[in-house]
């Protein structure tokens, strides 16, 4: 897919995070010589051909205090598997959730959910509120637990690239 100058011009203006200040894509807008107007729809056009897939916050959990994170992971029937994934994502301790392919016989998990929390007790009380949740349509679960915080980046562009 190639971009445009003023759309690779934004993702790099971008790519960092957006300015913590109370209206970040005017301070991108002014960064940029662009009217807002123009930011946002070149930002949403952007989005709608797949360039950006979203715009989020991207915390630190451990910097929030939050150092006990467990991946949680379910073998939910595939007939209840979306209706309950976004139910589980709604969740204000899910920071994200999706549904994957299983991976069989080794991985029959079909639903994740990342839950996070001061303490493993925390995050499995938590995980006890997603699996009640989830009921008798989930068949098996796990939780991979987090070690240390890994790299968190967003979109970058690559040198050279178009």
């Amino acid at each position: 897919m190639r971009l445009d100058p003023l759309d690779r011009a934004i993702i790099a203006e971008t790519q960092g995070g957006l300015p913590l200040v109370a209206e970040p894509y005017r301070a991108v807008a002014e960064a940029l010589g662009l009217p807002e107007t123009e930011l946002l729809s070149r930002m949403q056009a952007m989005q709608e051909r797949g360039v950006i897939r979203r715009v989020a916050i991207a915390p630190n959990h451990y910097r929030l205090g939050m150092t006990a994170n467990g991946m949680t992971v379910w073998d939910v029937d595939d007939a209840h598997a979306e209706t309950l994934g976004a139910r589980v994502g709604a969740f204000d301790f899910v920071s994200h959730c999706y549904l994957r392919p299983r991976a069989l016989p080794l991985w029959p998990y079909n639903l994740f959910a990342m839950v996070h929390g001061h303490s493993r007790a925390e995050v499995d009380e938590k995980r006890a509120e997603i699996a009640a949740l989830l009921g008798d349509a989930c068949r098996a679960a796990d939780m991979l637990l987090s070690k240390r915080i890994l790299k968190k980046t967003g979109l970058r562009l690559a040198g050279g690239r178009s």
